[in-house]
């Protein structure tokens, strides 16, 4: 075990191979010190698998696209709507372009009402559209860009 360190020491530079000194060193009781401190584990038997009592095992999370939810309100009832797929987990694109100006200002306070009381956020995604995310959720901004292309809001952001 000293020789690795020893030639560790020289490789880096850090010692000269005549500096150290090994006339401490005594590889019988370094022997005997390993020896104390392994133990012996008995080995299962044939076909049966041992199991710890602390190892737990989980289902590794999918790496699924974000999930996101087009409305497109035409009275105040659709509300409900924006808010059971916010409390789902999805991200929601509200697009109040064809709804009158009324229903926009209140479909908007709702909306960030929501937002706000369920820790989410709200931006402008495009010229009356607006998107919606709960909370620990980000959608990219190069995912944002392809679901409203995809959506038919071409360079409006």
């Amino acid at each position: 075990m000293a020789g690795m360190w020893k030639k560790s020491l020289v490789y880096l530079g850090l010692a000269e191979e005549e500096d150290y000194d090994e006339s401490h060193y005594a590889p019988e009781e370094e022997e005997q010190n390993r020896r104390a401190v392994i133990k012996r584990v008995p080995e299962p038997e044939a076909g049966r698998v041992r199991a710890d009592r602390d190892s737990v095992v989980r289902p590794m999370p999918s790496a699924a696209g974000p999930r996101v939810h087009l409305v497109q309100p035409t009275a105040f009832n659709d509300a409900q709507e924006i808010g059971d797929k916010f409390r789902d987990g999805f991200s929601v694109l509200m697009n109040l372009q064809s709804a009158d100006q009324e229903l926009g200002r209140r479909l908007v306070d709702f909306a960030s009402g929501l937002a706000y009381g369920l820790g989410g956020s709200m931006q402008p995604a495009a010229e009356r559209v607006f998107l919606i995310t709960p909370a620990g959720v980000q959608v990219s901004a190069e995912d944002r860009r392809r679901f409203l292309e995809e959506r038919g809001f071409f360079n409006q952001a």
